[in-house]
């Protein structure tokens, strides 16, 4: 029953920052520096679009931790 609650609040947080990381997509998509072929490579927000997909990549590994503990 732990493990539920665990993984419904760390799924609540993979989709919170699913959230945050769609409002910056949508915000890239209009800098003038996204028209530039490396232009990722300089931008803040592509900056803060990667660390949002590293933390949701280290949440979704420990759903599956918890997961295969409870089997």
């Amino acid at each position: 029953m732990v493990n539920l609650v665990s993984i419904e609040k760390l799924e609540k947080q993979v989709e919170d920052l699913m959230e945050q990381r769609d409002e910056l997509e949508e915000n890239c998509d209009t800098l003038p520096q996204c028209k530039d072929e490396n232009g990722c490579s300089s931008c803040d927000i592509y900056t803060k679009i990667e660390k949002i997909d590293n933390k949701i990549e280290e949440i979704e590994e420990q759903i599956e931790k918890i997961m295969s503990e409870d089997e």
